[in-house]
Parts: C-alpha cells; structure tokens; sequence
C-alpha cells in the first residue's frame, strides 16, 4: 500500500509488557491521525480492541517515549509478537508428526515442465542434487531466490532482492518493567521509517530507508549468510530511534544482523498458480512481513492448491494481479519495489498514485488527452484518464528515486504536485472539477476514455459451449447482442463481470477476426484483464473445450460517448440509424465513423444514453477529434475514471473488486438477473447458487446515502439498530443528487438471512473517523431507479 511522499510520514508503536501486548500508532501531524481513526473504525467490524489516545495518555503508557511532536496514537491492546525460529520448529515437528517428510540442504536443481496434449504447461518433476520427485505440484517459497526458482520453470517471479537489516542494543535500565515499542517513522532530517521492538532486556531497531541496497546478484550459496551493514545507510534509523526513544542515545550496540530479503512491486506477497504453467504456485515476496501473514497465507494457499482457489478473496496477493508484460521487466519491478519499500509505512490516502514504473503502456489517444490537462491513474501498467486539469499538461516523468542514490529529485514536477494536493481524508480540492465532468454527463455530453479495458474473441467450434459454461448470464443470442453477465468459481463467488457480444465472423483482423464455429466479443475491466484472462484460460483448459481465447486489448481503442447529447452528436459521425428501434440497448453493430469502421455498442457504465466506439488503434485519434468536433456546439467536454467512480455508484453499477469479489455471490451483491437459474443450461458457480437460493442469503450488499455532506472512502463500519454489521466497501459522491453514496455488505448477528425486509428494517449510521452519521439504506439505485435513462428516455 502506497501513501504520502516528501515530507513527513507515520509511525507505528507497538509496546509490550508482561500484562498485556499492545500496539500504538503514532502519526506525525493531524491529518495523519485520519487513518488511524479510520483503521479503529474497522477494528469494530473485525473484532479489534483500539483506542485513539493523547501524547499524555501515551506517555503514561510508555515513560521512555518522547511525545513532544505528537498529535496522538492509536492503541491496540491485544497485538503481539512471536519468535520467528520457535515458531519454525514448531510447525515442522507438527507436520512431521503427521507424515510430512522434510529434507534439508537439498538445493533445487530444475523444475520439468510437460505440454499436455492439449499444449498447456504443466509441472511434472522436481530435480535435485539427491534425485527427482515426481510430482504435478511445486510451490516456490524461496524468498529471495524465488525469481532464479520460477525461471527453472519458465514462470515470471516479479521481486527484487534487497539488505535488510536491524541492531540489537545493549541492556536498558528499566526496559522490562515497562511497555516496549515496535514503531516506524519518517523524520525530516534523516528521512527514514523505522522500528523498535523488545528483544529481552534490549531493543531491536531496524527501518525502511530511502536509499535501500539492492542485491545485484543472488548468490545460491548463501542461504543462511549475513551482508556486513552498512552504517552510512543505517545510521538515518538510529537517529530516528534516538528521536523518539531519547535514552538510546546512551545506549550501545550489542548485535547487527544483514540479510537478504524480497520486496515486491506492491508490497504485497505474490501467491496462487501461475499463469504461465498449471501446477506451479507461488507463495513468496513477503517483504519482511512473512511471520505475521505466513499463517493466513499458509491456510489459504493449501486450499488453493487442493480445491483450485483460496477461500477467502486473496485478489490483492494473486500473481494475476500483475499483467504479463511487467512481471519480467526488470525496470518496472525495480523501481515499484524501490519505491513500495521506501513507502512501507505510508499513510494510504483515497488517490495516491506511484510516480515509480510509469508510462509502461499507452493508448492511442494518450498523447492528445495529455496535452488536454488529463491527470492520468496506472492501472495494470496502463495510463489511463483519471480527471481532466484546467492548468494544463502534466506528463509522468521518469522516476527519481526521491533523491536516493545521487538522482537529482524532480524539481517543479507538475504531476506530483497534482498528487499531493490530493492527499487528505476529506472531498479533496479538485473535488469541483470532477462534478463539473459528472455534470456535463449528466446533462449534456461526455467522452471517456476506455481504451485501457481488456478485449478479447473468445472463438471456435466449440465457443457457445464455453460461453454457456462460463458466464452466468443466457448468451445464446443472435449475433449484435450484447449481454452483461458474471463469471463464478465453484463456490459461486464472482470472479467477474464483464459484457459479452455475439459476433459473426469478418475480415477486419482485430475488430472482426475470421473465425469458424461461434464467436465472442467480451470487454473486461482493464485493471483485472490478467486475472479474467487466466480465469478463462483456466476453465477452458480444465473442460478441453475445443476453441479459442485471443486477446487484442492493445489493438483496440474503447471511446465511450455519453449523455442526453449522445445521440445527437454521434448520429453525425456514425453511418447507422441510431434510433431506440433501430440500435436499442444493449446491442452493438459494425459502423463507420469519420470514416474508419468501428464496432459502435449501445452500452452504459455511468447511467446515461450513449454509446462505445470500439475502434482500431490507428483510427483512434482521427474519430476521437471527429467526435469534439461534432460535439463542441454541444457542450461535449471530456471526463476521467474518477467521473466514472462517481456516475457508476450513483447509479448503482458495480465494481469488481470493490462491490464485487471471488467471495461474494451475485446473489449477495443483487445480481440474480445475471444468473440463468429458471434455465436448464449448467454453469460454473450454479449449484452453490441454487443452494444459498434455497436457504437465503446471509449477507446481501446495501446502499446507503449520507444527508450531512460528509467524504466516505470505504471501510467505514455499518450500524444497525445499535450493533456493528459490516463495512463499506465502496463509497464516493454523487452529484447529480448531491449526497454522498456508499455500498457495504451487511449480515444479521443472529444468523439469519438478510432479506430485503430484514434491510427495510434496520435504523443505520456509518462510522467515519470515531463519528456516526445517519444513513439511509436503499433496496434500488437512489439515481434513476426505473432506469429510464440508458433507454434514451429522459
């Protein structure tokens, strides 16, 4: 997780004493005491103690603690620490006690890996200095050494290896009769994050600097070794360490340690089964957090590897997170693994976007939006429109490093400066500029830029029964269709959603590719393509149905034009009847437009009339100034995803991965009509679905509105009737009927199935911050309920 950048940082206490393990966070200035208010807010969903206490209050808990420039900290009574080693050796004599067998100083020396007869990669050996175990499963948990193990087998490990290092100090006088710490901060002067944590009758204290040494080379002999430690880099945390715990500065060293350690593009470890090769999964890049989430992470992946997915949501660890072209490009690792491990303890604020691996991949209209003042978000390595600066151009520039290793820091660094203008926990102060391009929506016109979503033909003889297998929704429709659906794991979980078009066969390479059989046109979110993609390959493989997946999402541009004004504007570029008889919704026909063919789709993702203009990359640009050009007299202004956020949730449309996800069913987050079920056609997820439709759902995803104008992000705690029953998931403002709109997942405490009566019931507050907030919960879309609008009906 990524946050502030430049000036001052959090900090993390956690203290310990023979009473009781506690933990307390101490962020520097006040608004950084937000997400600490934030986080005790979701501590009462999930069961956690926490408490926001004065730099008094602290200090009576810890003397030794200098609290001079402390706003305040967050207390948690019950955290803890283990010992890394014990806890090793008592996992392992548990699994040998149950028939496992482990064999150390045994050196992996190849992985085999078959094609099958249908051609998918699959592990079938492990090579080793005493011999080769047969076996269709490897999970590589080599830290460090991960990236040489994955290469063996021909799969992408994206991590980097770096020193990591602590000092152990000598005896402090007093240090066992008190609280001890484990904190992290960024001082000014020294610009550095750092721990304390009690080791005996001593301190450890280690950090996260800004000049990390990265291991250039990884060396297979040195699996337990130690890197001499280098002061000049390490002495910035023991000024900070003195700076909050002033009696080390009477205190000596006792111990160093220096090792290696693996550090991740997103500082989040890297799990699941490979794309590349079936049977190969990966458990690695911890980044120096392995003993506190090596038990969750453990439980999860051993589910995974046995029933073929986790069960809990373990999206933000997925391998599939990443898209194939980063996760061996070496620039692109380095500097996102710089930059996450020189932010590790960031406040994490609703829009921070990374400055490091950017410009990675492009569209075709990235150019002409970026001399438009377009502010752009990375997702999935593409740049993609966030909201539009009436101050100009701000282009990404190549990466800094913040100053470390003698790179001179950007000076005057427009897109920067955007960025941290954003960080804060309230509507930040472009909030105006995105109702503006709401707005123009919502009353006249707008262009999106959608080309960063994910396009692929799923083809072949055997298409339509794939098709039927895989999504949820009845596509068996004739060609020009196009229906909104879901993808299901076996436990009925989402693991999509996605619109699919019945396509004929053509002659225009990607917009109509040639093909035998039946064919399909699915548009997927661009920032999840990866994961859609394997989900698909994966089902595809295990069923040995007979057809094809291809992927052009860089071949095709995705401009969305939307609005009352729609019609208007576009009926003078498209050579087709745009009529409601003629081109309803939810249908999609090949066009010209200024004359290059398109694939023009009636569709909607923010609740308005309008259409998609899937177009060749090269014709891009030329229908892209077509479309302005007919539009100016119009109104016609061009919007961003953070629109796109708001326009979405006020109409009630989901998001993967935020309202959706592999845990939830449609059946919870109200998308039966997705679900074929009065059908007799199987499908994958439809057995879990007919029994939590026998029995009711337990959960069911909610919407509420906020009267007081006040800035929800998401994870703020629900109440019902006076008990916590769940968090948000997602929240943003919605113009157009100027309230502020949040969606969350709500259970009833005494185990019964959340009905829609059981939703009408309830009185509800959100809790921001530490303060409640009366809310209103909706069973329909409090924007346009009869959806009226996407029909052309206004």
């Amino acid at each position: 997780m990524t946050g502030q950048r430049g000036n001052i940082t959090t900090q993390t206490l956690t203290l310990l004493d023979s009473r009781a393990v506690v933990s307390v966070h101490l962020p520097p200035k006040p608004a950084w005491l937000d997400e600490y208010k934030r986080l005790m807010s979701l501590g009462k969903v999930y069961g956690v103690e926490s408490y926001v206490l004065s730099p008094a209050e602290t200090k009576d808990l810890y003397p030794l603690m200098n609290v001079d420039d402390l706003y305040g900290t967050l207390y948690v009574p019950k955290d803890g620490t283990m010992d890394p080693a014990g806890t090793c050796t008592t996992l392992t004599r548990a699994a040998t006690a149950r028939g496992a067998l482990v064999i150390e100083n045994c050196p992996v020396t190849g992985i085999q890996v078959r094609a099958d007869d249908f051609g998918v990669q699959r592990v079938t050996a492990v090579e080793t200095s005493y011999g080769t175990i047969q076996t269709p499963c490897v999970v590589n948990c080599a830290g460090v050494w991960a990236r040489a193990l994955g290469q063996m087998a021909g799969v992408s490990v994206p991590l980097v290896a770096m020193h990591h290092a602590y000092v152990v100090t000598e005896r402090i006088e007093g240090i066992q009769v008190s609280p001890s710490l484990l904190f992290c901060a960024w001082q000014q002067i020294s610009r550095t994050f750092l721990y304390l944590r009690l080791q005996g009758d001593a301190l450890s204290v280690g950090g996260y600097e800004s000049n990390p040494i990265f291991w250039e080379e990884v060396s297979d002999k040195f699996a337990f070794g130690l890197f001499d430690l280098d002061w000049d880099v390490f002495m910035q945390h023991i000024e900070g360490a003195i700076n909050r715990v002033p009696a080390l500065e009477k205190t000596g060293i006792k111990s160093t340690v220096c090792g290696p350690e693996s550090f991740t593009a997103d500082h989040k470890p890297l799990m699941g089964e490979a794309p590349e090769v079936r049977g190969f999964f990966l458990g690695c890049g911890f980044n120096s957090a392995g003993m506190m989430l090596g038990g969750g992470c453990g439980k999860e992946l051993a589910h995974w590897i046995i029933h073929g997915r986790p069960e809990k949501d373990m999206y933000g660890y997925d391998i599939r997170r990443f898209h194939h072209s980063l996760t061996n490009n070496n620039r692109w690792i380095r500097e996102r693994s710089h930059e996450s491990y020189a932010k590790n303890y960031s406040v994490v604020f609703p829009y921070d976007e990374p400055l490091a691996g950017r410009n990675m991949r492009k569209d075709p209209l990235h150019e002409e939006l970026l001399q438009q003042g377009c502010v752009f978000q990375e997702r999935h390595g593409w740049e993609r429109p966030g909201w539009f600066n009436t101050q100009g151009a701000a282009p990404i520039l190549d990466y800094d490093y913040y100053g470390a290793y003698d790179q001179k820091p950007h000076e005057a660094y427009a897109y920067n400066h955007l960025l941290g203008n954003e960080y804060t926990f309230d509507f930040p102060p472009h909030h105006n500029t995105i109702k503006k391009e709401c707005l123009t929506c919502r009353n006249a016109v707008a262009v999106f830029d959608m080309s960063y979503f994910g396009k692929f033909y799923l083809v072949g003889p055997e298409a339509s029964k794939a098709a039927d297998w895989l999504f949820t929704a009845d596509i068996s429709k004739s060609p020009g269709s196009t229906v909104y659906t879901c993808m299901l794991n076996n436990r009925g979980g989402v693991e999509s959603d996605l619109t699919v078009s019945r396509i004929s066969p053509g002659s225009q390479a990607s917009l109509a590719p040639a093909f035998e059989g039946d064919g399909y046109y699915l548009a997927v979110g661009g920032a999840v393509a990866q994961h859609n993609w394997s989900h698909i390959m994966r089902v595809l493989q295990d069923m040995k149905f007979q057809c094809k997946l291809l992927d052009c999402s860089e071949e095709l541009g995705m401009i969305s034009i939307q609005g009352p004004l729609s019609r208007t504007v576009l009926q003078e570029l498209l050579d087709t009847d745009l009529s409601n008889e003629a081109f309803p919704f939810s249908s999609h026909k090949l066009a010209k437009a200024a004359g290059c063919m398109v694939r023009a789709m009636r569709l909607s993702f923010v609740g308005e009339m309008g259409w998609e203009l899937h177009v060749p990359k090269g014709d891009c640009v030329r229908v892209y100034q077509a479309v302005m050009k007919a539009g100016a007299q119009h109104g016609i202004a061009n919007a961003g995803y953070r629109a796109i956020d708001s326009l979405s949730i006020e109409k009630g449309y989901r998001h993967w991965h935020a309202d959706l996800r592999p845990d939830d069913t449609p059946l919870e987050a109200g998308l039966a009509f997705t679900c074929k079920l009065k059908s007799g056609i199987r499908f994958l997820g439809r057995e879990a679905l007919e029994a939590q439709k026998a029995t009711g759902v337990s959960r069911r995803l909610v919407c509420f509105t906020v009267e007081e104008k006040v800035p929800l992000f998401g994870l703020e705690a629900i109440w019902r009737n006076g008990q916590v029953v769940g968090h948000i998931r997602r929240a943003d403002f919605g113009f157009a009927i100027n309230k502020t709109i949040a969606y969350g997942y709500i259970r009833n405490l005494d185990g019964g199935p959340v009905s829609l009566e059981y939703v009408k019931g309830g009185d509800y507050m959100l809790e921001r911050m530490g303060v409640t907030y009366p809310a209103r919960a909706h069973t329909k879309s409090p924007f346009d309920p009869e959806n009226k609008r996407v029909k052309g009906i206004y």
